[in-house]
């Protein structure tokens, strides 16, 4: 079995986390600040601010639930719908090959918040693994948060503009 080491992540790990909830704080921010790119009526998508790859998006519900099945169907229905949008956005945008998409539920499902839940969607490329992460401890993202927020958030605006979903 090979082992990654991915030490680029220790800083966030071993860093002091506000208090609060950031997805609840975000809602209530500038969402230039919070790095917010949509906002639908029962849920919303946002940046990573430590991100896995160049347009990591989170998308999670309005209101402040732990558990999938706290959301109603209403809610369930647009998460996979904002879900679908964000890796629309994303493909049209940075030409993504292929994704990631995952939750995790709770402390012991791994979750670094888990009193509010999120979906992780990560666009991926051919290739997109390199040597730098392993050895040298650095993550490459080829464009800083604020114009990837301004391009992501553009993107959102357009496919509503055209969208029929």
């Amino acid at each position: 079995m090979e082992t990654l080491f991915a030490p680029w992540r220790l800083s966030y790990l071993v860093s002091e986390k506000p208090a609060g909830c950031i997805f609840c704080d975000a809602l209530r921010g500038d969402d230039a600040d919070t790095l917010v790119v949509h906002r639908g009526e029962r849920v919303f998508s946002m940046l990573n601010r430590y991100p896995y790859a160049n347009g990591h998006v989170m998308v999670a519900p309005v209101a402040h639930q732990a558990r999938l099945f706290e959301s109603d169907g209403a809610t369930l229905a647009e998460l996979i719908g904002e879900v679908s949008r964000a890796q629309d956005v994303l493909a049209r945008l940075y030409r993504a090959g292929g994704f990631n998409v995952g939750a995790n539920f709770g402390r012991a499902g791994g979750a670094g918040i888990a009193d509010h839940y999120h979906f992780h969607v990560v666009p991926r490329w051919d290739g997109d693994t390199n040597f730098m992460t392993v050895t040298a401890g650095t993550r490459v993202v080829p464009e800083e948060l604020p114009e990837t927020r301004r391009a992501v958030a553009a993107g959102f605006e357009a496919l509503a503009a055209g969208d029929a979903r």
